[in-house]
């Protein structure tokens, strides 16, 4: 009984615009919130900052999981097109050592490549 719910509230969400980020690779909704700027073959959004935080026995370790959350929230909130770190630009990356760990905080502007404005 359970699967023929969850395939009805699939199916309601996707005609009422939830739930998309599952499925699409730019959901529409970084050009509904956001303003656009074209930064060389990327589109990106005009002066919106993303941030992931993360720790990590070491630096590399704690920078790579404030990345990797980064990512995951972008492509989650705008879809995978918008999700890739490295296409974003404005980058600032933070780490503090702590006793056993470390915290490190990337922020950054989203972008994906082409696309119009």
């Amino acid at each position: 009984m359970r699967a023929p719910l969850i395939a009805v509230a699939l199916l309601v969400g996707c005609v009422a615009g939830i739930g998309a980020p599952a499925f699409a690779d730019d959901t529409g909704v970084a050009q509904a919130l956001h303003g656009m700027k074209r930064v060389g073959s990327k589109t990106c959004l005009d002066d919106h900052f993303h941030d992931g935080s993360g720790t990590g026995a070491s630096q590399k370790v704690a920078m790579a999981d404030a990345v990797k959350n980064w990512q995951g929230f972008t492509a989650f909130e705008y879809g995978s097109d918008w999700g890739a770190y490295g296409n974003a630009v404005a980058k600032s990356a933070s780490c503090d050592r702590g006793m056993s760990s470390f915290t490190c905080q990337v922020s950054a502007i989203p972008c994906k490549v082409g696309g119009r404005r």
